[in-house]
This record gives structure tokens, sequence and C-alpha cells, in this order.
């Protein structure tokens, strides 16, 4: 429907609108089943190959698109890969086939409503929540301005804008793969040496690269995308523990209510942090789109916002 009928910014808004909402509802049941079927030593790298698998297929989509662009418009890139979830969903018509469709009973006299308030109630599940919104803050920032970042870096290299917009869709696209690995060794990690060690050490880990990437704009272009892919490899690393975390800190019953409340917090922080970041870019750039100064300051944005989330981890180890 996108490419079918965007013509504008305001058809482009509600029906990409239209798609997050949809895409938006199969996130939690996905982690849910994770949860419900895998056992609890296991769990943190299940969880790893799951944000390792949307990883992929965020690399392949960015990946088709850019090159797909090198022999058509937006429009066709787009069409291109609105192809690519058909196969998605008759995957998931294969390989759910025999699983069973569990529904955890609630306490008697405990109705649905009541799932809300015990969510907020629970310190462990709260601080998990917070934790993961400030990760979100830096990870979907840093998702969405990468390809802008290079695309801009390889102007300052010399490059036109169209070549330098499809290379950059690519190169980003390779750096989601760094994403893939991160999320399985963080998961892995989470299972052997604990859930909030592994949490605290890669986030640490990428709020060094938010506070730096941004300055080295002008280093070559292989560095550089060298540094993207180490920022998208610790920026994911602790994701799919976040998700660990909370589903081992709330009952059964209500896992699915904390995992949406978790998901309006943790993705409303993603839609914010990029439009923080577009705003210190203008106020700082003036004309320019190259100058590392606009660049320092906006990528740092994103590290101020993570910062609360090694505080909200350190509280989170003190309750366990």
């Amino acid at each position: 429907m996108f490419v079918l009928f965007a013509d504008g910014f305001w058809s482009a808004f509600w029906l990409h609108a239209l798609t997050g909402l949809c895409q938006g509802g199969t996130y939690t049941p996905a982690l849910a089943l994770i949860n419900d079927n895998i056992a609890r030593e296991r769990r943190g790298r299940a969880m790893g190959y799951l944000i390792a698998g949307s990883s992929a297929g965020y690399a392949l989509c960015l990946g088709v698109a850019g090159l797909a662009m090198k022999f058509t418009d937006w429009r066709g890139a787009l069409m291109v890969v609105a192809c690519l979830p058909v196969f998605s969903w008759l995957l998931g018509l294969v390989v759910l086939r025999g699983t069973d469709n569990l529904i955890h009973p609630r306490p008697k006299g405990e109705s649905l409503i009541a799932a809300l308030p015990a969510v907020l109630k629970n310190r462990k599940g709260m601080l998990s929540i917070w934790g993961y919104t400030f990760h979100n803050w830096e990870l979907l920032g840093l998702w969405a301005w990468l390809p802008a970042f290079l695309t801009a870096a390889m102007v300052l290299h010399g490059h036109d804008f169209q070549t330098s917009s499809s290379m950059a869709l690519m190169l980003t696209g390779l750096t989601y793969v760094a994403n893939i690995a991160g999320s399985i060794v963080g998961g892995t990690m989470a299972d052997r040496w604990g859930r909030t060690q592994t949490i605290l050490l890669w986030s640490c880990v990428s709020l060094v690269l938010s506070f730096s990437i941004g300055w080295l704009i002008a280093l070559p272009i292989g560095v550089l995308v060298a540094a993207a892919c180490l920022y998208n490899f610790a920026g994911i690393a602790d994701s799919s523990t976040h998700s660990t975390v909370l589903a081992e800190s709330v009952a059964p019953h209500y896992l699915g209510v904390a995992y949406a409340v978790r998901s309006v917090v943790g993705f409303g922080a993603g839609v914010v942090s990029p439009v923080a970041f577009g705003w210190a870019l203008d106020a700082f750039g003036g004309k320019s789109n190259t100058d590392p100064l606009a660049w320092g300051i906006a990528w740092a944005t994103l590290g101020l916002g993570a910062l609360l989330g090694p505080v909200a981890t350190l509280r989170l180890r003190r309750t366990a």
C-alpha cells in the first residue's frame, strides 16, 4: 500500500504508521513465545537469535534497497523491499504450525485490567523497562541516523550525493551484520556470566561510541564503517538480555502486558531520540551537513539519554 499510494508527506506518514502498528503487534507475542518454549538456561541465547533475525532482516532490507536504487527510483526500491515480508509470513505459517497457543491462567478473581497496575508496581520489572527505554533511545537513534551520517561522510570525501546515498545504504546494511553477531554473543554471555553484568558491559561500550563517533566523520570510510560495526555490535548486544530480564521479573500471566508497557515506553523513547538528534544537527550544523562539530554533538544526544541505562541496571542488580 505504501508503494502504491504514498504520494506526499501525510500519506507516507499514515501508511508508515499503519505498517509500524502491524509490526509492533507481532513483536511482543514473539518474545512471549520464546519465554514459554525455551528453558531459562538457554533463554538469553534464544532471545539473542530472535534479535539477530531482526537485524538480519534490517541488513537485508538496506542492502536490497541500496542495490535496487542503482536501477530504479525510491518507489521501485520499496516495491522490492515490500515483497520480502511475504516470505516471512509463509515461513511463520510453517514453523509455528506445531506450537501450542499457550495462555497462562490468571489467579481466580483477577481481571485482565489488573495486570497493568501489577506491572507498574513491580520494582524489578520497571527497572528493567527503564533500562530498556534508555537503551532504545540510543539504539533507535543510531539506526535512524547512521545512513545519513555515512552519506555525509562520503560527500565529505568527494563523492556525489547520488553515489553517496546508494553506497551509504549498502554500507549501513553491512554494519547491521554486526548486529547479528552482537545479539547472539550478548545473549550467550547473559546465560553464562549473568544478565546485569552483560547489560552493563555492552551499554558502557556503546556509550563510548555515542560520544565519539560523530567527531570521526573525516576518517577514511573503511575506518568509519568499522567503528559503526562495533557501535552496532555493542548497541544491540544487551537488547536480548533486557527482554530476558523482564520475562524473569514478572508473573507469566501478565508478561504480555509487561512487554506491551515496555514497547510503549521504550519505542516512544526511540521515536523522540532521532528528533533530538536532528534538532542538534540543525542547531550546530548551519548550512553544512558535513561539520564534525554538528555530528559530534548530535551523536552525543544519544549518549546523554543512554547514560541513565546503566544507572537503572545497577539498581536492578541490587534488587536481584
